[in-house]
């Protein structure tokens, strides 16, 4: 199919326009016209790149792109990767928080698939807008227990603050999302689901009485791009990669 037809699909079909972001979504290396196979990362790396091209990709699908706020020189690293991508011919199309958000293929809609939450509600509000989910397990189940479910979906270990007894009523935010644990408290959720540890997180869980369960900033973010490949791969009879680059973080 053509690069341009793609784009203009997932642009809309992910809102990318709609919602406000630090990462410049969207088509971020334009590469070659004709797409017959579509690889995804969670990260733009160097690496990532390489090993999409040698699978055969036109074009990879980032949930962490190349240009993030302030313009940024093309020089080092980011040259690097820059001229691989174009040397290579391959386009590159990043999904930063529409990615997280969106209900079908994002990252907390997927971790809220894996654990069975039913009742989902929009939480976690970032720049005036939800990137999370909430919602209620089928049964109270011990909070290592939920981080066992969530290890097994993702293949990563998890790190766990059990701080009430079961969890019920489950707050998700995958990569960062410590920033809503007061929000969770103040909505009525016993856990936060979420990726990366945070040190000054520790006494506002405790404090507040609720379980946290860090799955790993990169193990949770796998999930998004992964199934928005998995779909775009169905609807328009592409091949699909995943580029599996794990950070241990």
């Amino acid at each position: 199919m053509k690069r341009s037809d793609l784009v203009t699909y997932l642009d809309s079909y992910l809102r990318t326009a709609e919602i406000r972001d630090e990462s410049l979504n969207g088509l971020q290396v334009e590469g070659p016209v004709d797409i017959t196979t579509i690889a995804a990362a969670v990260d733009a790396s160097l690496s990532a790149f390489e090993m999409a091209a040698e699978r055969g990709a036109q074009l990879l699908i980032v949930h962490h792109g190349l240009f993030w706020g302030e313009p940024q020189t093309v020089t080092g690293a980011h040259y690097r990767r820059i001229k691989t991508l174009i040397e290579r011919g391959l386009a590159l199309y990043a999904s930063h928080l529409p990615l997280d958000l969106h209900p079908e293929v994002g990252n907390n809609a997927e971790i809220a698939r894996l654990l069975s939450i039913d009742d989902r509600q929009p939480f976690g509000e970032y720049h005036g807008v939800p990137i999370g989910c909430g919602g209620t397990l089928p049964a109270p189940v011990n909070p290592l227990a939920l981080a066992s479910t969530l290890a097994g979906g993702t293949g990563a270990p998890c790190t766990v603050l059990a701080n009430c007894a079961v969890s019920s009523k489950v707050a998700i935010v995958s990569g960062g999302g410590t920033f809503a644990l007061e929000e969770a408290a103040r909505s009525g959720y016993d856990t936060l689901v979420t990726g990366e540890t945070k040190h000054s997180s520790f006494h506002t869980a405790k404090e507040y009485g609720i379980s946290v369960v860090f799955g790993g900033h990169y193990a949770t973010e796998t999930l998004g791009v992964r199934a928005l490949a998995a779909h775009c791969a169905k609807k328009f009879g592409l091949a699909s990669h995943f580029i599996d680059l794990p950070t241990g973080m």
